[in-house]
């Protein structure tokens, strides 16, 4: 067959959202508790209790967490709690106005609704308190949805939280869409015991909680068998159980605190409101790694990250250290001011000029100055970075990472920065993760060696090799697909979760007969990982010993997916399954349902059209690629699905055109080089094919599809040793493919 005929016939790629897509110690006294009569500890589930049960036994406790951010998390609105100005008044933010007001005792806000007009919305709920405060408004089906438009704390007036920003009435981030709704984005970490309660067939929520706020219970779980066992007479006679019969009390394990702190304390997704107690934090959730997309590729933090997944980058974290080394846990204050905080662990001689080079009581001579900087998210909400980093203006110099000296410095370069570190502490550098993370994320002819470096040393932090294994999913060449094997089998859940991820890159042949023990993996996210990998495959492909694992896992994986389904990405995940397992129809329909949710989410347009093309409805394919297109006209995916679809229809003009348009919007997808440079050698256009191939080849020389086709592209015209070049290459990435043995042979390899 000739290379020209090889062009892809079922265009439309899939496009896996996969690939984007996220307190306390206490209780040690007796006494008894008059108003629960003693009996026997039993063996049914514990049940929540209240705080109000836990203030007689623990009244400093109960006392500091009165006063926490945790207490005020949310309330009832009424005269003190509502914080913002509701006395007439109008504020006008980009281009809207809104009006602050009350009538009856009641609080409303009169802005723009759902439908790009205004309207009086009653405040029914307060939610935080400091920085800032918003509201929630009660929509249908028992939605309730968090303004934008909110009160700053700090400063005591009203504020829009993307100031600048024309936020449209139909787009997701509008305080009326899916981004703001309270019950599926924000209840969960602010109420005790949240149960969302959403019906998939009416789009309903029925939401429930036990106490409105973060109580006693949202940390150390549901209180029952606590009281039992301290009004038993075992406990009088000085026996004791575990934790009390708390999930956990006194001096727990750090990763016991930090899986308690992290559901609220993380981006992450929860995998079901079916909580698995035990240690690892990734049967109940999947924290988000620290990829460029939500991280400096450093590590530090950039998008609304939380401190989960920098306090796990951290040496603090690594050396036992616990939130509550620094944070009261129940008033959530910190437990010593300014460097007095940090000299309760470390050596006084770094809090000296000697150390810092800056003048004694000074914000520079603050050790979460250089250590920890900050970031402001929401508008006014100004949080550090809890990865506890050494500044590394060096790593600014070469790779634009930020630092803290020229972050204040702002009249100073980055190599200044570097240069003044340099004389101070001299040349050398100790060893950090991002020494490797950092070349491994450019996706460069290094980054391979670098990515594996940092996967196989197993004293770095879990998140970092996590993150290396996600991205060597990007890299194809043997060496990657045998790293990622290797990690099937780590100590780290996180790793193996994100190999399994990473495996959905390469061909089942790569993976098939191995990834099948994830299936039975002691971690539920890496088993529904697993589940979500085989699904792709035919039932007849999946091994037959491992049908019955593979079922019980796909259960587990479709609980997750049905669990996110009010949510529009939600939607798109379950979209992506069932076009994965061939139900196209079933794919459409959850598609559109998540566009319902967000009209801007592109990604699921892809998916779309590829579904559509499936079911040979092309011209709705196209139409929804044309949507995207106008909604995002620099969204160089989309012109590439465009050109294949165009091909398979037949427009090779349109094709030709949508193509160029992906290359100039600086696509770095070796498909598309492949697939254009197959295009114009068919076009007899063999020099321009030539340009594009080299254009693909140097964006990823390691890419088998592009020198699978220059190879081929020079042994037609005769050039055989540059031929040979790109063959000899192909034959290091993919020596066994049985595609290229021709190629090999003819080239004598």
């Amino acid at each position: 067959m000739s290379e020209s005929n090889k062009f892809i016939s079922v265009c439309l790629a899939f496009f896996s959202l996969y690939s984007l897509v996220m307190l306390m110690n206490s209780c040690s006294k007796s006494s008894e508790q008059k108003s629960i009569a003693p009996r026997e500890v039993d063996n049914s589930p514990a049940t929540f209790v209240g705080s109000f049960t836990c203030q007689s036994c623990h009244t400093k406790e109960y006392t500091d967490w009165k006063k926490s951010d945790h207490f005020l998390a949310m309330q009832h609105a009424h005269d003190s709690t509502v914080l913002g100005d509701f006395n007439n008044t109008t504020f006008i933010a980009d281009g809207i106005t809104n009006q602050f007001f009350k009538k009856e005792g009641k609080f409303y806000i009169n802005t723009q609704g759902e439908d790009g007009k205004n309207h009086d919305y009653e405040v029914q709920y307060v939610f935080g308190y400091f920085p800032l405060q918003q509201y929630l408004i009660a929509f249908p089906g028992g939605r309730w949805q968090s303004t934008r438009v909110s009160w700053n704390s700090r400063d005591k007036k009203w504020f829009h939280q993307y100031a600048g920003d024309k936020i449209y009435h139909h787009d997701w981030l509008h305080w009326t869409g899916n981004s703001q709704n309270w019950n599926t984005m924000c209840a969960s970490c602010h109420s005790t015991n949240l149960q969302k309660n959403y019906d998939f067939k009416s789009d309903n929520y029925n939401t429930t909680y036990n106490e409105i706020n973060v109580s006693c219970e949202s940390c150390h779980g549901p209180g029952s068998k606590h009281i039992e066992f301290i009004n038993s007479s075992d406990y009088k006679a000085g026996k004791h159980i575990e934790n009390s019969a708390l999930v956990y009390a006194k001096n727990p394990s750090p990763q016991l605190q930090l899986n308690t702190c992290a559901p609220c304390h993380a981006r992450k997704a929860d995998l079901s409101n079916e909580i698995i107690r035990s240690g690892e934090i990734m049967d109940n959730l999947i924290p988000q790694i620290i990829s460029n997309e939500f991280y400096f590729a450093d590590g530090q933090i950039m998008d609304e990250d939380y401190e989960y997944g920098s306090f796990t980058q951290s040496k603090m974290f690594h050396n036992n250290v616990r939130c509550s080394n620094c944070h009261n846990p129940h008033s959530g204050k910190l437990i010593a001011i300014g460097n007095n905080l940090c000299m309760s662990c470390h050596k006084p001689e770094y809090n000296t000029e000697q150390h810092h080079f800056h003048k004694i009581n000074t914000e520079g001579a603050q050790c979460i100055s250089c250590h920890m900087p900050v970031k402001t998210y929401m508008g006014v909400d100004h949080r550090r970075d809890h990865s506890f980093r050494i500044p590394r203006p060096d790593q600014s110099v070469v790779y634009k990472t930020p630092n803290t000296c020229t972050s204040c410095h702002k009249d100073k370069s980055d190599t200044w920065a570097a240069e003044a570190i340099k004389g101070w502490y001299g040349p050398a550098t100790r060893y950090h993760f991002s020494d490797d993370l950092l070349p491994g994320s450019e996706f460069s002819d290094k980054s391979e060696n670098h990515l594996i470096k940092l996967l196989s040393d197993t004293l770095q932090p879990e998140i970092a090799r996590a993150t290396a294994v996600s991205y060597l999913g990007n890299i194809q060449t043997q060496k990657s697909v045998e790293a990622l094997l290797r990690a099937l089998k780590d100590n780290k859940a996180m790793v193996r979760y994100y190999a399994v991820r990473s495996l959905e890159n390469f061909p089942p042949e790569v993976w098939q007969s191995v990834a099948y023990q994830n299936l039975t993996d002691k971690v539920r996210a890496v088993r529904i990982a697993a589940a979500d990998l085989y699904h792709r495959l035919p039932p007849e492909a999946i091994p037959a010993s491992a049908k019955n694992t593979y079922a019980a896992a796909d259960a587990e994986n479709r609980k997750y997916l049905n669990y996110q389904t009010d949510f529009a990405v939600g939607n798109i995940m379950v979209a992506d399954y069932e076009l994965q397992g061939g139900d196209q129809l079933g794919a459409i329909a959850h598609y559109m349902r998540g566009l319902k949710k967000d009209s801007l989410m592109n990604y699921a347009r892809l998916n779309l059209a590829a579904a559509y093309n499936t079911v040979g409805k092309n011209p709705e394919a196209l139409k929804t690629l044309k949507e995207g297109v106008a909604i995002d006209p620099a969204n160089d995916r989309i012109f590439y699905n465009l050109g294949l679809l165009y091909y398979e229809m037949g427009d090779l003009p349109s094709a030709m055109e949508s193509f160029q348009k992906a290359v100039r919007l600086g696509s770095s997808n070796t498909g598309l080089y492949y697939n254009y440079g197959l295009l114009l050698q068919q076009e007899q256009k063999i020099r321009e094919a030539e340009q594009v191939l080299l254009k693909g080849f140097g964006i990823n020389p390691q890419a088998a599809n592009i020198n699978y086709a220059l190879a081929y592209l020079y042994a037609n015209q005769n050039k055989l040793p540059k031929a040979k070049l790109h063959a000899e290459m192909l034959y290091r990435i993919d020596p066994n493919n049985p595609e290229y043995q021709g190629l090999f042979r003819s080239l004598g390899l």
